[in-house]
């Protein structure tokens, strides 16, 4: 039964309350008062997963791992493993704990990749970290000549020394494919599932490591082999997902299959003070790794044999043209050459 207009009362009335009192007043006044974050600790993270992230934090001689939450205005992709972050709230680290990382410190350099070489596209794999391992294998998949390029690209351009770890020493030398890269003066690694790792643990030693590779190429054995070297399972990860899950290669088309699916960081030392104590980032196998976002400047700009040469090319130079300065720079001894030569193959892989 409909009432009539002159029977209404202020009940029958349904009041918009953000329009109650002007449309200046829909939301929640606003404050200029911010949070105060200058207590907020600094943590390293380890690991992230969806939502989650793992973070090494130091009071003092004391180191735990707490977890905790990204906040919201940080975005979803704005936080990778090697990041310094500042933390606030619970940070004990006990079970059930959840902490809040409210910035991102700066970095001091990155591991980026495009996707398909769209310069739009740019991921950021891992941060602030010491040295790239380019993990190769001799053979089953073959090594690609494409992706240890493409990686040198990347470690010359954001100032981090490159190493090569060739794998599965067992099936081949792999001496002619690194004959390539001898004049680049990079360390180069050979082993297999028997190796004696001592060489390349002092080669990882107190520095943060990142590891990159094809699947297949061995990388999670890898892993669990320097992780039982160092008898470490449960520092700062539960033992059982410490170990690194090991796949195998596609016989129809030479690649391997996705084992790590997140990039995780892994201390090489039973405990946090180890006279050797180092970190590896391991990472889920690649098939794409674009460099469109890296300038060739950049690259050449750190082989500072090349500095005074590269004063005088003409503005974008891709360093592989004729007008080139390097071409008759009369400091160009035969040993630069040869590093030239084989940089200017390096930056052609972009």
């Amino acid at each position: 039964m409909v009432r009539s207009n002159k029977n209404w009362d202020e009940d029958d009335v349904k009041v918009n309350k953000s329009r109650q009192f002007g449309a200046s007043n829909k939301a929640r006044p606003r404050t200029k008062d911010r949070p105060d974050y200058s207590k907020a600790q600094t943590a390293t993270i380890i690991e992230v997963d969806r939502g989650r992230v793992q973070c090494l934090i130091q009071s003092g001689s004391s180191k735990s791992i707490i977890t905790a939450m990204k906040a919201r205005e940080l975005g979803k992709k704005s936080v990778v493993v090697g990041d310094l972050v500042s933390v606030v709230g619970d940070i004990s680290g006990t079970a059930g704990s959840l902490a809040r990382v409210v910035a991102v410190l700066p970095r001091k350099n990155s591991l980026t990749r495009t996707i398909d070489d769209h310069v739009n596209d740019e991921r950021v794999i891992v941060a602030n970290v010491d040295q790239i391992a380019i993990v190769i294998a001799t053979a089953n998949p073959e090594p690609r000549e494409g992706f240890v390029d493409r990686a040198l690209v990347v470690a010359y351009d954001q100032g981090i020394r490159p190493i090569i770890i060739m794998t599965k020493h067992d099936l081949g030398s792999g001496d002619e494919f690194l004959e390539t890269y001898k004049d680049l003066d990079i360390a180069v690694y050979k082993i297999d599932r028997s190796s004696d790792l001592t060489k390349l643990q002092e080669g990882l030693a107190k520095k943060i490591t990142v590891l990159l590779g094809h699947s297949g190429v061995g990388k999670s054995t890898l892993v669990n082999n320097l992780l039982e070297s160092s008898k470490n399972r449960t520092v700062g990860h539960d033992s059982e997902s410490t170990y690194r899950a090991i796949g195998d290669v596609n016989e129809v088309t030479g690649r391997g299959r996705h084992t790590s699916s997140s990039a995780i960081a892994l201390p090489l030392s039973s405990s946090f003070d180890g006279e050797n104590f180092g970190w590896i980032i391991d990472t889920p196998g690649v098939r794409s790794f674009g460099i469109a976002h890296v300038q060739p400047s950049r690259v050449i700009s750190a082989f500072p044999e090349f500095a005074d040469a590269i004063k005088h090319c003409p503005k974008n130079c891709t360093h592989n043209e004729q007008s080139c300065a390097l071409n008759k720079w009369p400091g160009l001894t035969n040993q630069n050459l040869a590093r030239l030569e084989s940089l200017r193959r390096v930056l052609a892989a972009e």
